[in-house]
């Protein structure tokens, strides 16, 4: 079990209180399958992702990115249980969906870039610390089934 400090937790809740989730998540979403062009592939049923224009305009995109986002949400009320917050979706990433594990790194560093970018000089050094403790294990939790 991980261990949060006071700190960590009002951190990241103060995060979570800002956030735009339809606004983050679209743009956090799109931002990994245009940067990493090879996550489309698990996409294919959202139309046309030809291009970064076509992305940022899909609207399945944009409604998938903020289902991400309050899916964050999970494991921000279950900070001292995430794992097992996430055992039925990892599940079904990995044996239904047959994601790539390490797709969920890719999306929470996109993830960090956008709050980053949104947050500006509020971006702390102690924010980003916290931030990315939060997102790694969320990660390792959606991975778990893979191991």
């Amino acid at each position: 079990m991980v261990e949060w400090t006071d700190e960590e937790r009002t951190i990241i809740n103060d995060i979570f209180s800002t956030l735009d989730y339809e606004e983050i998540g679209r743009k956090s979403l799109c931002r990994c399958l245009i940067v990493y062009p090879w996550t489309q592939r698990y996409f294919g049923a959202f139309g046309n992702l030809y291009n970064a224009e076509t992305i940022m305009a899909n609207p399945l995109i944009a409604a998938h990115g903020t289902k991400i986002l309050h899916g964050l949400d999970r494991a921000l009320k279950n900070m001292d249980d995430i794992k097992n917050t996430y055992a039925e979706l990892s599940l079904l990433h990995s044996d239904k969906l047959h994601v790539d594990p390490d797709n969920f790194r890719l999306l929470a560093d996109c993830l960090t870039v956008v709050i980053a970018a949104k947050m500006g000089t509020k971006f702390t050094v102690e924010t980003q610390v916290a931030w990315q403790k939060f997102l790694s294990v969320v990660v390792s939790a959606l991975g778990r089934q893979y191991h």
